[in-house]
């Protein structure tokens, strides 16, 4: 983090949980909390860590990504 008042702080945190509520929290709704950690765990770990395109890897999921560079 940089100092206070700095709007660069945070942004990269803003800019990922605006893309996890527009691609999951938005379009659904859960009975309980743990439904919807739950959801959130398996988004995470299931899709944006490992298949989502990432702008930092020129559009490329990190499995691609990583058996290219391999």
């Amino acid at each position: 983090m940089n100092g206070k008042g700095n709007c660069y702080d945070n942004s990269a945190v803003e800019a990922f949980f605006k893309t996890i509520k527009a691609e999951l929290i938005w379009l659904r709704s859960w009975k309980t909390r743990r439904q919807a950690e739950m959801a959130i765990f398996e988004y995470i770990n299931g899709f944006c860590n490992s298949r989502r395109r990432h702008s930092a890897l020129r559009w490329k999921s990190p499995v691609t990504f990583d058996q290219k560079v391999a």
